[in-house]
């Protein structure tokens, strides 16, 4: 059996925040911003049964001008 990738937003859709949180070892606040950030994340599924995930992102990185506080 191969390693299956998948976006973030679809294991979350299928498993849960919390299960990905906890697979990813992150907290679910960071799976909800990075997710509200639109950010482009793969989830692989390794044989072993473990989680890992990539960010796939421009280089050179394309900045956003920051919105003051003001």
């Amino acid at each position: 059996p191969r390693m299956k990738q998948i976006p973030l937003t679809e294991l979350v859709a299928t498993k849960g925040q919390a299960f990905a949180a906890k697979a990813l070892r992150v907290s679910p606040a960071a799976i909800s911003k990075a997710i509200a950030a639109e950010r482009n994340i793969s989830v692989t599924c390794n044989q072993d049964g473990t989680y890992e995930a990539h960010e796939l992102k421009s280089f050179p990185a394309q900045t956003t001008p920051k919105k003051s506080a003001a």
